[in-house]
């Protein structure tokens, strides 16, 4: 239904596939005894596939265990580290299995980062404590800014860390022994108190928060308390391991009306839920896209599978010290530009205003409208509705309303329309 290339671009782009394609087998050929070894060892079980032998510079230790007892293993062709150069996310399908309860589940391992940002980590570590690019990190890591709390520090403070991820944009003291006393990554976990982690756990949490704290976020919001985030399991090294949820939102690109009416519906309704909460934490998604959410095969339930670009403020502390303009509503300006998932914001003002819109705007912007794009599509997930939908109009004029509203306000007010009639058309009115 929708053509990606032209016709001429999409001859070439045919002929440059079986070119690549070619060219691997040839590679797979001159490599076979290394390809027959890889795919019959289980390198989910080498400490230093795992890259255990970085830590503290590492994400964590608890699931080490399971890994090195052999109880992680890839799937497939993930055992070919012939076919790692496709992998540039460094995202793995594996099976996990807990042997007295006899079966296998399928996970999803991450590195957390691409192996260039990874080598950057790396250099940044050695440069910061030695001053060369190339190092040993267990010597380099207590003399960089990730040790300065090691010791008798008792409180992970909003000075210590603020800005250096999204998630820690604007810290409140709350956020941050929340993510502290939720820290999946110690023996002792339940405790605001960093002195209750050894020196290594410190580093390490403080590490993840500063290289990419989706970790941190999933620990934080579980979601076995009803966050809509995948379910964190643990770490070993530089591998983290989480629950695998189901295909991804781009899969459902074309299924059935009643279907991506459903999933709509289950998008505003995570909008809702990580903009006002019962916690008063706000959780700002800042980067929106069909890859960034999944969808559960037996219950269908839609979830977040990328928590990297999570913003969270802290309303609790913004009526408390009521910055200039705390409680002037906050409208997401709307941006028609050329490029695909892209959202316009301010960190700041998310971090100042007590009511935003920014992640109904996100949502209906990046997913739902027909201003998103992806893969070369347009439409939205709503594409292509059915001819009395269409005709009536009210289903576009709520998209267009939240996406790019003409009222002062009117996007609050789409948003919440819009999730009442998709609930009515889904059948989900509760």
């Amino acid at each position: 239904m929708w053509r990606l290339v032209p016709p001429k671009l999409g001859r070439l782009s045919r002929s440059l596939k079986l070119a690549a394609l070619g060219s691997l087998l040839v590679l797979m050929v001159l490599h076979s005894p290394s390809l027959l070894a890889s795919w019959q060892r289980n390198e989910l079980a080498d400490r230093r596939f795992l890259q255990l032998n970085k830590c503290p510079a590492c994400f964590g230790t608890s699931w080490c265990r399971r890994f090195l007892n052999g109880q992680v293993v890839f799937e497939a062709w993930g055992r070919l580290r012939l076919l790692d150069f496709l992998n540039v996310k460094n995202v793995y399908f594996a099976q996990y299995g807990e042997p007295r309860e006899g079966g296998r589940r399928r996970v999803v391992l991450k590195r957390l980062g691409s192996q260039r940002e990874l080598a950057q980590l790396d250099q940044s570590i050695c440069k910061r404590a030695t001053g060369r690019p190339r190092c040993d990190l267990l010597q380099a890591m207590p003399r960089t800014e990730f040790a300065r709390l090691n010791g008798d520090v008792r409180l992970l403070t909003p000075e210590a860390v603020e800005g250096w991820s999204d998630l820690v944009h604007c810290p409140s003291q709350r956020l941050l022994d929340r993510l502290v006393r939720r820290y999946a990554e110690t023996k002792d976990s339940g405790s605001f108190l960093l002195r209750n982690l050894k020196d290594s756990e410190r580093m390490q949490l403080l590490l993840t928060l500063a290289f990419n704290p989706e970790p941190l976020v999933l620990q934080s919001f579980p979601s076995d308390e009803g966050w809509p985030f995948a379910k964190y399991l643990g770490a070993c090294g530089r591998m983290v391991a989480v629950n695998y949820v189901g295909e991804e939102l781009w899969s459902y690109f074309n299924a059935p009306w009643e279907k991506r009416v459903d999933l709509a519906w289950q998008l505003m309704e995570i909008a809702e839920q990580l903009t006002n909460n019962d916690f008063e934490f706000a959780l700002y998604l800042l980067d929106v896209s069909f890859d960034n959410f999944a969808v559960g095969p037996r219950d269908g339930k839609v979830i977040i599978v990328d928590a990297e670009n999570v913003l969270v403020a802290d309303k609790r502390l913004i009526r408390q010290n009521k910055p200039e303009n705390w409680d002037v509503w906050y409208e997401s300006k709307f941006d028609d530009c050329d490029k695909e998932a892209c959202l316009s914001f301010s960190k700041e003002i998310l971090c100042a205003r007590a009511t935003v819109d920014h992640n109904y705007y996100a949502v209906c912007q990046n997913l739902l409208s027909r201003h998103a794009t992806w893969r070369g599509t347009s439409g939205g997930l709503l594409h292509d509705p059915p001819s009395e939908i269409a005709k009536d109009g009210r289903l576009e004029a709520l998209l267009d309303e939240c996406t790019n509203p003409k009222k002062r306000y009117g996007r609050f007010q789409a948003a919440k329309e819009l999730r009442e009639y998709l609930a009515q058309l889904s059948n989900n009115v509760r």
